[in-house]
């Protein structure tokens, strides 16, 4: 019969956590991202709300049940929500003065400084802040955390690279019906920058506060200048 001790010694050891699931759910998280982005068209509300907890929310979940990573819901814990909420702000705002030198330089114009009284304005940022948050879920939360566990023998150069590389997989299907030409191209390379940045962010902070604001605020800023 086990001594209490050794009891005591198993409730305390921590689950072994999996990676099988990662690569799978991430291939078929693509595989129907792509098509019901290709074959459907659904309204903002949609997307970003129903459309997006299914194909980002509900694979993090699963993967958390199957492999227990626990650390992946610990990115939005409580605590972590004033320093984050600070930290994105203080990015996004960075965000923010590097596009508005860029439509200047572009354009030689500034979008008005108090766009804030519209509703308009608020209403997409609504849903900038419900997209900043699916996404960082998914991509950072999930699949940056994943890959550490996945890959741990890689470096941290590898890790952002694949984190960033995966990042515009998604998002290519979308680029492609809404742009054409040579803008596919910029809107590729403007992706790939601000995946490489979140992504180091992520890796600094482990934070998804701060994730979703800069987020939401980098989709705002794209908006208004460009």
């Amino acid at each position: 019969m086990p001594s209490r001790k050794r009891k005591n010694s198993r409730l305390k050891k921590k689950p072994r956590v999996s990676p099988v699931a990662f690569i799978p759910l991430l291939f078929l998280s693509f595989i129907f991202w792509f098509l019901y982005r290709g074959l459907f068209e659904f309204p903002v509300w949609f997307d970003e709300t129903i459309g997006k907890a299914i194909f980002f929310g509900l694979p993090v979940w699963l993967y958390i049940l199957v492999s227990g990573q626990k650390n992946i819901s610990e990115t939005f814990a409580s605590y972590k929500a004033k320093r984050g909420m600070m930290m994105g702000i203080a990015v996004g705002g960075l965000y923010g003065f590097l596009a508005t030198l860029l439509a200047v330089w572009q354009r030689g114009v500034v979008i008005p400084a108090m766009p804030f009284e519209s509703g308009i304005f608020w209403y997409e940022f609504f849903w900038a802040m419900m997209t900043g948050f699916w996404e960082t879920l998914f991509f950072f939360s999930f699949v940056f955390l994943a890959t550490q566990v996945k890959f741990p023998k890689w470096t941290l150069m590898k890790q952002v690279l694949f984190v960033a590389g995966i990042f515009l997989v998604f998002h290519l299907p979308n680029t492609i019906l809404r742009f054409q030409g040579p803008a596919i191209f910029y809107q590729v390379f403007l992706l790939g920058l601000f995946a490489l940045g979140q992504a180091l962010l992520f890796y600094v902070e482990e934070n998804g506060y701060t994730l979703v604001i800069s987020h939401a605020l980098w989709g705002m800023v794209l908006l208004l200048h460009f």
